[in-house]
């Protein structure tokens, strides 16, 4: 009785860690973020991700199966975490049918147009973010303040400016940063999150909690989240101690906005993120570089969408400078 032995190409390494496994432990990840935009702006931000993660699954499912004549992978959980991503970078104000429109940007341009997971150069949920900010830029800088009651639609109630906003205002004013001092919060209030803004942007412990627990799992590595804060740190830290009456401190540009989120969640993208680990470091100054220079000298307050996609188009050219070692190179016989 004759057996088939077919040996691949070495080295055969094994590991536990699955697409499927990968992105429902990102899932799981962003559940405190999730929960702290439930308890902050009530029911709406439950809908908001429900209606995005739904919108990614039916379309990234109608691709596949329809136009691609693919076996529909939707089970692997990506577009869900698409789904989630997209709607922690938005404002609750945001109506859900324009939520959809996003959703299908998302997957069906930023992804399955390219092939699918594995095959996409730009992040989708932030393509889905950056096209609703261009088509929809009335509801898309429109944010709501934090909930009165936990059953509040999130239709007809107040609304305000960002923290990064309100210092984006008052430059725009020529007015200096004391101006508007009064009105900002403080260090704690945005990292427990009770401010108002994106779902994903009020509450930076969330962020952290979900952001050890993929640590933990091995999903991610430290080099990008932590070398893209630190960047973004020291660069308006310079700005700060040349002139701290016009700029904000380091601390507050890594709490405000989607720095956070932006860091741990989408740079880390391993579709549009570098292989090896120097090609991740110089990504992330990159992003943190970006981040800094749009938010102190650009039109919008924030900039981390932007920078991320920006960086995510020299990918290619990074992994080609900085190609990880061949399995037993330069290992003396």
């Amino acid at each position: 009785m004759s057996q088939t032995l077919i040996v691949s190409g070495s080295p055969h390494a094994k590991s536990d860690l699955t697409v499927r496994s990968i992105m429902w432990g990102v899932v799981i990840a962003l559940l405190p973020v999730f929960a702290v935009s439930a308890y902050v702006f009530g029911v709406r931000a439950i809908l908001a991700v429900l209606v995005t993660s739904a919108a990614c699954v039916v379309t990234e499912y109608v691709v596949q199966r329809f136009f691609l004549k693919q076996k529909p992978t939707v089970d692997d959980g990506s577009a869900v975490v698409t789904g989630m991503l997209l709607a922690f970078n938005v404002s609750v104000a945001v109506p859900l049918w324009q939520l959809v429109v996003g959703s299908v940007v998302a997957i069906a341009v930023a992804k399955m147009a390219f092939g699918g997971i594995g095959t996409n150069p730009f992040n989708p949920a932030l393509i889905g973010r950056a096209f609703m900010t261009v088509s929809f830029p009335v509801h898309m800088n429109t944010w709501a303040l934090p909930r009165e009651s936990l059953l509040s639609l999130g239709v007809d109630r107040a609304t305000g400016a960002t923290p990064l906003g309100r210092i984006a205002d008052a430059a725009a004013r020529g007015e200096p940063l004391s101006t508007v001092a009064a009105e900002l919060p403080g260090y704690g209030e945005m990292f427990l999150g009770t401010i108002g803004g994106s779902m994903g942007e009020i509450s930076a412990v969330a962020v952290l909690i979900g952001g050890a627990y993929m640590l933990y799992r091995g999903l991610i590595s430290w080099e990008t989240p932590v070398v893209f804060l630190a960047t973004l740190a020291a660069v308006t830290g310079v700005f700060w101690i040349v002139d701290p009456s016009a700029y904000a401190d380091p601390l507050f540009h890594v709490l405000a906005g989607g720095a956070m989120l932006g860091a741990w969640f989408m740079a880390t993208d391993m579709t549009t993120s570098p292989m090896s680990r120097n090609g991740r470091i110089v990504f992330a100054v990159g992003c943190g570089l970006l981040t800094a220079v749009i938010r102190l000298f650009g039109g919008f307050p924030e900039g981390v969408t932007y920078a991320i996609l920006i960086m995510n188009a020299f990918v290619p050219m990074i992994d080609n400078k900085f190609r990880p070692r061949r399995f037993g190179k330069g290992v003396a016989s």
